[in-house]
């Protein structure tokens, strides 16, 4: 079964952390993704860019409208994901539970499955 493992950021919250913090977030990540490889239960893992260099793009009247982004009006974004394929929801959170992130306040891991993949 595949999982979606979305981790949410406030911003606020990073910018509050230390250097030295921000540096172990960076280096618990990598250690993750290694023990994801190890496991073979890594699909893909991507970071998107900061909200505020997105764009929205809706429809009106047939013609394509792009406006800045985010699309969102809340302080959390989406700052990445890990795609896993694990046996069952509580295998894919025993990892989940050992990403930095879920340690810090403020900070969110949100383990989802997948319905559909192609």
């Amino acid at each position: 079964m595949k999982f979606l493992i979305g981790l949410h950021i406030d911003p606020a919250v990073l910018d509050a952390l230390t250097d030295e913090e921000k540096a172990g977030l960076g280096s618990g990540h990598g250690r993750f993704i290694q023990a994801l490889k190890d496991s073979g239960e890594l699909i893909l893992t991507q970071a998107p860019a900061d909200p505020s260099q997105s764009v929205v793009v809706s429809v009106r009247g047939g013609q394509p409208v792009v406006t800045d982004g985010p699309f969102l009006a809340a302080k959390e974004f989406l700052g990445g994901f890990y795609l896993v394929d694990c046996e069952h929801k509580e295998r894919a959170v025993e990892p989940a539970a050992r990403i930095p992130d879920a340690a810090i306040p403020g900070l969110g891991v949100e383990v989802r499955q997948v319905l559909f993949s192609d």
